[in-house]
Parts: C-alpha cells; sequence; structure tokens
C-alpha cells in the first residue's frame, strides 16, 4: 500500500507532512508511457497546478472500506501524487476540522452524509461542484457544493441458505415461525447502520421521518416473534462468515464482500426486501483553507470521474450517480437494476436531526427499555 497514514498524536498533527518529490516527463505521461485520454474538460490544467503542491491530504478515507485502496492506487498512477489519509470515523472528522479552522491540515473530507451537513454549518468546508455534480440527486447534496454524496449503500437481507431452508423475500417473511432465532442486526443506538435500519423499516411499512411509528412497530414485533438471534453493538461480519448468523440485515455492500470477497460465493443469497428499503449515502468535501486546494479539487474530480466511480463499484459499492454503467468485469454480479428501483434515498440530513429521539423510541418499544 503505498498511500500514507497522516500521523496523529492526541488527535493532532504531529508535524508537517513530507512533501512528496516527484520528477515527470508530463502529468499524464509518469513513466514515459503514452499519455491517457482526458477525464473530463480541463483536467490537464488543473493537474498541473496540482503537481506544484505535490499532495493530497483526505480525511476519513480509511483504505480497506469502500474500496478507498483501489481509488488510492489509481489516482497516485494517473497524477504520480500520493494519496495520505486518516481514517478517523464521521463525527471525528468533523470535530478534526473544526478544531484545525485556523491551521487546516487536511484538503479533502469523506463522511456519512448528516456529518458532511455538520461540517458546513461550522463553516469548515469550501464550496466546489467536481465533474458530475449536476447528476447528483439534489437530496444528497449541497446546491453550492459544500458536500456532495460520492457512493452509497443500501440495506438488505445476506441469508446463509446452509442455515436457512427458505430465503425470506421480504420484511413480512422476516415474521414467519421457521426463522426463529435468525435475524441479526446492529444496534440503532450505537452504529450507523442500526439507524438505517429503522428508517428502512419505516419507509417498508408506509411511515416516513415525520412518521415512524410504523417502522418501530414492526421491529418490536420482530423482537417479540422470537425471530431475532441477535442484537449487535459492532460489525457482524466475521461472525457472518464463519456461519455463525443464519439471517444478517446489513449494508448490500457487506453481502457483496461476503459473497465474493470471503469466497461464500452461492452458500448466500442476498435480498432487497419487496416492500422496499432505504439507502445511506456517503459524502464529502473540500476543506476550507485546505493546504493544497489544488490537489484536493483534482481529488474529488477523481472521485466522482467515471474511473473513480467505477472503481467505487470493482469494490461492490454503488455509485452516487445514477444510472452509472457498471464495469464489466463486476456488472453481473450486483442485483438487477430492478432490484434497486425498491431502494428510496431519504433526507439524511433530517435524519440525522431525529436520529437520537427514535433510537430511544426504538430502545422503549423493541427492548421495553424506560
Amino acid at each position: 500500500m503505498s498511500a500514507r497514514t497522516i500521523a496523529t498524536t492526541n488527535g493532532t498533527m504531529s508535524g508537517i507532512l513530507r512533501k512528496l518529490a516527484l520528477t515527470v516527463a508530463g502529468v499524464f505521461c509518469l513513466t514515459g508511457a503514452v499519455c491517457a485520454a482526458e477525464l473530463y474538460e480541463g483536467e490537464s490544467a488543473l493537474a498541473e497546478a496540482a503537481k506544484k503542491e505535490g499532495e493530497v491530504n483526505s480525511y476519513d478515507t480509511g483504505p480497506t472500506w469502500a474500496n478507498w485502496q483501489a481509488l488510492f492506487d489509481g489516482f497516485e498512477e494517473r497524477y504520480g501524487i500520493e494519496v495520505t489519509f486518516n481514517d478517523l470515523g464521521s463525527g471525528a472528522t468533523v470535530v478534526r476540522l473544526d478544531k484545525e479552522r485556523n491551521n487546516p491540515q487536511g484538503d479533502t473530507a469523506y463522511y456519512f452524509m448528516p456529518s458532511a451537513a455538520a461540517a458546513q454549518g461550522k463553516e469548515v468546508t469550501e464550496p466546489f461542484k467536481p465533474v458530475h455534480f449536476d447528476k447528483v440527486p439534489d437530496i444528497l447534496k449541497d446546491p453550492d457544493g459544500n458536500w456532495f454524496c460520492v457512493h452509497k449503500m443500501t440495506i438488505a437481507f445476506v441469508v446463509n441458505k446452509n442455515l436457512v431452508k427458505e430465503t425470506p423475500k421480504s420484511w413480512a417473511d422476516l415474521l414467519k415461525p421457521e426463522y426463529s432465532k435468525s435475524v441479526v442486526y446492529l444496534d440503532p443506538r450505537t452504529a450507523g447502520i442500526g439507524y438505517a435500519i429503522v428508517l428502512a423499516c419505516a419507509y417498508a411499512q408506509g411511515g416516513d421521518l415525520d412518521n415512524p411509528d410504523a417502522g418501530i412497530e414492526y421491529l418490536a414485533k420482530l423482537q417479540q416473534s422470537g425471530n431475532v438471534r441477535m442484537i449487535e453493538k459492532t460489525t457482524e461480519f466475521d461472525k457472518f462468515v464463519k456461519g455463525e448468523i443464519p439471517i444478517w440485515i446489513t449494508y448490500d455492500a457487506n453481502a457483496y464482500r461476503a459473497k465474493y470477497i470471503a469466497g461464500l460465493g452461492d452458500a448466500i443469497d442476498i435480498v432487497i426486501p419487496a416492500e422496499g428499503t432505504i439507502a445511506s449515502p456517503y459524502a464529502m468535501s473540500l476543506v476550507k483553507g485546505g493546504p493544497n486546494p489544488n490537489t484536493g479539487k483534482l481529488w474529488l474530480n477523481y472521485i466522482m470521474s467515471d474511473e473513480g466511480q467505477g472503481l467505487f463499484a470493482k469494490g461492490y459499492v454503488l455509485p452516487i450517480i445514477p444510472g452509472f454503467k457498471m464495469p464489466e468485469e463486476v456488472a453481473d454480479k450486483f442485483l438487477p437494476a430492478a432490484d434497486y428501483q425498491r431502494v428510496k434515498d431519504v433526507d439524511w440530513v433530517k435524519a440525522a436531526e431525529v436520529q437520537t429521539k427514535l433510537a430511544g423510541l426504538w430502545g422503549s418499544k423493541v427492548l421495553g427499555e424506560n
């Protein structure tokens, strides 16, 4: 792995990050090989300006999540500029940007969509509209470009067919007695995926953010049915791969990872439930006053380019651009596009505002806590 980790001591930079010295013949002819065509108009000029800065500091893009390592590698190969990263978490990234507002160290930041809006509210983001910005649905971006979503993940069922005779196709199916002690999902009070599951159930039962009671009531019924095996505090991926979980409600990206990367293959089914579900989007921003603004813009443009979006897809993460043509090598590994028609984009900024209330309601109605 050639990308570098941003060094931290007590949550701050341990020193000035060293510059990457590169001597190149041309922006896209780094090894004297054939030059590449521009990914978008103006790429060459921006790359020349970025080369003078020599590096990009990308906050919260941990390489093992969402196929970021492949994007690091693609960016570095194309431009000869190394990506320096950290893996703070969404909320901690906002805190870090706020602490560094008088001496910004990051160039770009990546976070779950509500945290992007929180960063904008603290005035630590810079308006920037990357390539394909106009194609991003309005609900998934700030109109001025202070943040914009770059990919999303969908709440789905992952079913171990060695443990389950008949794969459930709907939220209603999960209530059937044959799925006794089979269902596992994350606690919505401690995990973003868990909260997304609460919202998915609300929308599937005909509710929404203003009327979430039906979703809470559904999860209460699921609990009362005896079909919930465990409500976990942390990710259940390893337990699922080991064959300890019959039915796992999680992101589709985790499901594809289990199927194709962990090697479970045809032993599992991936299901978008018949009543529908929701997507969880992840966003990025250009950091206000960042040390390498041109490289930051070049990095964000690369992420949003066809090449960058395709690299998300190769890691089994859904690109944010509607109707994006999947790379040939993975196109037939995703569920059919018709299944994803049942997936709804929701206003996650509003969802974050009511998260504490709904998570508390879940604890009361589902677990019987006061």
